[in-house]
Formats: C-alpha cells, structure tokens, sequence
C-alpha cells in the first residue's frame, strides 16, 4: 500500500463529503436546481476518482511511473474537473461572472481522468 496515495484520497474524500453536505444544507437556498446539479456532479466525480486512488493505492510501488502517472492525473483530474464544477456552480452567488474562464478547465480535468485510468491499467498490467 502507498502510504501518499491513502493520505490523498482520504483528504480528498473528507472534502467531497464536506462539499456534499455543504450544498445539501448551506448552498440549497442560494442556487438553481441546474447550478445544484453542477455541483452534485462534481462530487460524484470526485468521489468516484477517490475510490480509484485508493484501488491504486493497493499495488502502487514507489517509484513506479505509471503509478505515479495514475495518481499525479487521478489527482489533478479531481482539482479541475470537481473544482472547476464547484466555482462554475456558485458564479452567480459569488457575483464572479468571469468564473465563465473556468469552463475550458472541467474538460481538461475530464482528460485527466482518462489519462489516470488508462495509466492505472498499465501500472496494474506492469506489477509483478
């Protein structure tokens, strides 16, 4: 087990809970049905790419590349895609309209996430 990749993922986890609950009970009155969905989106996206670090973290090896790859895309992937769905969510609440920049981040965060589990399959396929 990778100790880093554990630490990730359950901070990251913590956070998706906490952004969970966040919108459920403090943004519900703020935002539309639509900028909700938004933000429920990138909290199930954030989780499902935490439950992967954690599947990673059970064969990654220091020093492997395609692990590191994995991890290093898995994470930045949720910080893009999630984060960037978060902001776009509250752009309107916040009063932020050029948070409308962000909305070329969330597809490059989707990239990542291809990426992470394309190199996780390769770092799975290379253990020994």
């Amino acid at each position: 087990m990778n100790r880093r990749i554990i630490i990730t993922a359950s901070i990251l986890g913590l956070l998706a809970v906490i952004s969970g609950a966040f919108a459920a009970h403090g943004l519900k009155q703020y935002l539309t049905p639509s900028q909700l969905e938004i933000w429920h989106t990138g909290v199930q996206y954030q989780f499902y790419h935490v439950f992967a670090l954690l599947f990673l973290s059970t064969f990654a090896k220091e020093g492997n590349r395609f692990t590191n790859a994995a991890y290093y895309l898995f994470t930045f992937g949720i910080i893009c895609f999630s984060g960037s769905l978060y902001l776009l969510a509250c752009r309107e609440f916040l009063g932020w309209s050029w948070l409308i920049v962000m909305g070329p981040v969330t597809p490059l965060g989707g990239f990542m996430f291809i990426g992470g589990w394309a190199t996780m399959a390769l770092a799975a396929f290379r253990n020994k």
